[in-house]
């Protein structure tokens, strides 16, 4: 069992927010054991109960005696409707409850009622480095990620076969039975495109081109990915918004297993010191800085620079009225000078002394004003500041 990061305050309804196998469920039952009242929506049958009779939530809450501490709503986007009542109960009754999904999409297209303030918002991610403590594997969370079902998993066959069948699951339950798409075929052949791109920036025409549709498509494609929380933006840095988001962005898929069976290449083994890689460790760290961004609710944003001669600063932390932090990931075991050097001059012109080097290597010194951290330390002393 695993220590989650997730704290959200009690004293209030709320959602949790994420992707299938999370595990949201499991972290309701472990957190709320008593005089509770769960409704599974996953159930067909009570799935169809409700659709058919959604009075019948509110007489049988209010029919309990004791009252329940906390209602549990699980995968209400299959119910959008129903958070009208919630919003009744909460208003008259003063009922707590927990509201979990795993699509924003289908909320906002059943046209639900998100409460306007009600219930606070929360997102459950895969597992951390610091949930995982001891047990934690950097090699086996690039190969397979680390969905909660993942360690439990002995061997290489149980571990493809689980992520393959993830994948498989969102294609079927997430988009082919809630009609997301018209056309499942380019969609499929759009999840590997974007899986292979993962924490690059997005060439649309280009991903067009691959797929066999027009660029607009390719954008309501990954917007659905991001209402399934199958993934995130990285946006270009810029002080400016309006010049930001002339730039294109980098999408990262939600977790290294989940993308490496999108894009079939689980079979691939990932070595040590080549490309491959490189660009594994670079995206895990990335997703590091964006689960704890969320869980200690910093609200700082990130994003990436891009420079005109095509350097780049993988990470840049920043929030008003504040130095940004500057930060450079690389997978070697060697602090390279050149790379430190690189980033010092960067740290000049956005006027920050806030550098950080972030590898595996364990030695830690500071050089040229950079901070050059064991990636683990780095990564908590800039989230802990």
């Amino acid at each position: 069992m695993f220590h989650r990061l997730l704290k959200p305050l009690k004293s209030n309804s709320f959602f949790i927010f994420g992707a299938r196998g999370t595990g949201k469920s499991t972290w309701i039952k472990q957190q709320f054991t008593q005089n509770i009242f769960l409704i599974d929506l996953l159930k067909p049958e009570v799935e169809d109960l409700y659709r058919k009779t959604p009075q019948l939530l509110e007489k049988q809450i209010l029919s309990t005696n004791p009252k329940p501490d906390w209602v549990i709503l699980d995968e209400v986007q299959r119910l959008p409707k129903l958070l009208n009542l919630v919003h009744s109960l909460i208003e008259s009754h003063q009922i707590k409850f927990i509201l979990t999904g795993s699509s924003a999409r289908k909320l906002k297209r059943g046209q639900g009622n998100l409460l306007a303030g009600r219930a606070y918002v929360y997102h459950l991610h895969p597992l951390t480095t610091l949930e995982m403590g001891e047990s934690f594997d950097l090699d086996s969370c690039l190969s397979w990620g680390s969905l909660p079902k993942v360690p439990g998993l002995d061997s290489i066959e149980e571990k493809t076969a689980y992520l393959n069948a993830y994948a498989l699951t969102y294609l079927r339950e997430e988009i082919q039975m809630e009609q997301t798409v018209r056309k499942l075929d380019p969609f499929r052949d759009f999840l590997e495109v974007a899986a292979a791109m993962s924490g690059s920036i997005i060439n649309y025409n280009k991903i067009a081109k691959d797929v066999g549709c027009d660029i607009k498509t390719v954008q309501s494609y990954y917007q659905i990915l991001e209402d399934t929380w199958l993934g995130f933006y990285l946006p270009a840095f810029h002080k400016s918004v309006r010049k930001s988001q002339r730039l294109h962005p980098k999408f990262y898929i939600f977790d290294p297993g989940v993308k490496r069976a999108l894009e079939r290449s689980l079979d691939a083994p990932l070595s040590p010191s080549t490309s491959a890689y490189g660009d594994a460790f670079e995206s895990w760290v990335i997703l590091e800085f964006f689960r704890l961004n969320e869980y200690y609710q910093k609200n700082t944003k990130l994003s990436y620079f891009q420079t005109h001669q095509g350097g780049e600063i993988d990470l840049v932390l920043s929030k008003p009225k504040t130095p940004p932090v500057l930060v450079d990931i690389k997978s070697s075991q060697k602090i390279d000078e050149i790379e430190v050097n690189k980033l010092a001059r960067l740290g000049e012109a956005f006027k920050t002394n806030r550098l950080y080097y972030l590898s595996r290597c364990k030695q830690e010194i500071k050089h040229a004003g950079v901070n050059c951290c064991f990636w683990v330390n780095g990564l908590n002393e800039i989230m802990q500041t």
